[in-house]
């Protein structure tokens, strides 16, 4: 292997990928900065008159997002804590139970990454229980398709850990539930962080799931609240509005997810120098 084409490999691998991130962002972005003549073609051109103070302002305000955002809280945050809590002990016993049944339960419980949910079974399972249309609803269905994925890491993540920890612990007294909320859980850090990440984009973005529990209306989330403005009158034609509305909706979750790349790097770090 020539040293060129050594050194060009990675160069080239980064490149592609900078475009392929890059391109999007730089089309999101340039268009929400657009007045409405220059937005009704999208493209890469750089607009001739900046206005992204209108643009952002009209979308907070006549496109509902605080409303949307209110609402994606309720649903998303709860989602996501029920996802850790529930996925952390399941991946405890799973890890440290040794048994046929356990190993079946296992199996069962991961399925879900495998298997997609069906949606007009969830629908009408969730009206005969009265939660259809509702926010528990919501929660209900996003902490069981992403259970499987968070007992799936955790499962592999507890097995690592020494169990001598958990023995100490056990010699001194300690309960399994405050070893599970003392020492197991504080050791997850790294891949709660990771969870949180998946769980929250996953989540947050999602309009199809919402559409067919929620139904619109004044529950609707950011991503739905934003496929109902798209069609109507002010955000038709005006994709202006709407990249600036798509601009707004990420700035949480590129929050989540550099405050979760830093507990991911500080975790692994504090286990390696222990």
């Amino acid at each position: 292997m020539t040293p060129v084409w050594r050194y060009g490999r990675p160069a080239l691998v980064l490149l592609l990928a900078g475009l392929a991130v890059g391109v999007p962002l730089w089309l999101v972005a340039v268009t929400s900065a657009k007045p409405q003549a220059e937005a009704i073609r999208p493209n890469l051109d750089p607009p001739r008159h900046w206005q992204p103070a209108a643009n952002y302002a009209d979308a907070l305000a006549e496109g509902e997002m605080l409303r949307g955002l209110i609402n994606s809280l309720l649903v998303v945050v709860p989602s996501v804590i029920l996802v850790l809590i529930l996925g952390a002990g399941a991946a405890w016993v799973f890890a440290r139970r040794k048994s046929r049944l356990v190993s079946a339960a296992y199996a069962v419980c991961i399925s879900g990454l495998l298997l997609p949910p069906a949606v007009i079974t969830l629908v009408m399972e969730l009206r005969q229980l009265g939660l259809a249309g509702t926010r528990p609803g919501v929660i209900a269905v996003y902490t069981g398709m992403y259970l499987s994925t968070s007992i799936f890491f955790m499962t592999g993540f507890i097995r690592a850990l020494p169990v001598e920890l958990e023995e100490a612990a056990r010699m001194d007294g300690a309960t399994p539930s405050r070893i599970f909320w003392r020492i197991v859980l504080p050791l997850l850090r790294p891949v709660i962080a990771t969870a949180t990440i998946m769980v929250m984009l996953y989540a947050w973005s999602d309009v199809f799931y919402a559409f067919f529990v929620l139904g619109g209306g004044d529950r609707a989330t950011l991503p739905l609240n934003l496929y109902q403005v798209a069609g109507a009158q002010l955000y038709l034609n005006n994709w202006h509005l709407v990249f600036a509305y798509v601009v707004v909706m990420s700035l949480p979750m590129v929050a989540v997810f550099l405050v979760g790349q830093r507990k991911i790097v500080s975790g692994i770090t504090s286990g390696a120098v222990k």
